[in-house]
């Protein structure tokens, strides 16, 4: 059941880099934030394990801009057994975004109602979190080194007037009932006046995904549960 009342947060910081999945040496960034970093933030705010954030638009505040940096990477996957960096270490060039700034709106999607939890508790809760600054973790502009800020929408923001064609830009990671992971991709996407809209079919089966956790969440998450059980008896009181 997707809830029709909107939240809003405004995003920002120095750097962001929203790779392209499809080059697969070099990063490169998209010109925007991608739904599936909005809904990471939003999550970095408010995660409930009983609903998932449907993002409807992102508003780009500031002119495009990209900066050429370099940076050290490895060249094999994290896995349990320890990586030797000083072996593995390899210098990179990224095509990154510099001095962003976002607004996201978004509404709350969960399998049914409640009347213990209705969908408005979870609004005002998210809301209530963003007016005194409190996360779960750091929420980050598409990797973790470009940390953002994020506050309340003041009303006097106004996106860009320009319109810029994306081309195919990776929407989300799907998970299906057997919790396979799948990326959804969502075509000729552009950004109009300033507006990203994610208002797409793709959106729509996002919300019937299974939302899996991954396994070194799972801890993380319990934590996160109970938190959250200890703040709503906290806003019925």
């Amino acid at each position: 059941m997707l809830d029709l009342e909107i939240v809003k947060v405004k995003v920002s910081g120095d750097f962001a880099c929203f790779t392209r999945p499809d080059l697969k040496v070099e990063r490169m960034t998209y010109p925007c934030m991608t739904p599936s970093a909005a809904r990471g933030i939003l999550d970095s705010i408010l995660w409930k394990p009983e609903f998932q954030w449907y993002v409807r638009k992102i508003l780009v505040l500031n002119p495009v801009k990209f900066a050429s940096v370099k940076r050290n990477e490895i060249n094999s996957k994290q896995s349990k057994n320890p990586i030797m960096i000083e072996e593995k270490r390899a210098q990179r060039s990224s095509i990154i975004l510099k001095d962003v700034s976002y607004i996201i709106e978004a509404s709350i999607c969960r399998k049914g109602y409640s009347e213990k939890n209705p969908p408005k508790k979870y609004v005002e809760m998210f809301r209530r979190r963003v007016k005194k600054g409190q996360c779960w973790r750091r929420p980050f502009l598409g990797t973790r080194e470009f940390s953002a800020e994020f506050s309340e929408v003041s009303g006097n923001e106004k996106p860009i007037e320009e319109t810029i064609p994306i081309g195919s830009m990776l929407f989300d990671i799907y998970y299906d009932e057997k919790r396979k992971a799948m990326p959804l991709f969502f075509f000729d996407a552009k950004i109009d006046q300033g507006v990203l809209d994610c208002t797409v079919p793709e959106n729509e089966k996002m919300m019937s995904s299974s939302h899996f956790q991954p396994p070194r969440e799972v801890e993380f998450s319990t934590y996160i549960y109970s938190f959250n059980e200890n703040e709503e008896k906290e806003a019925d009181l």
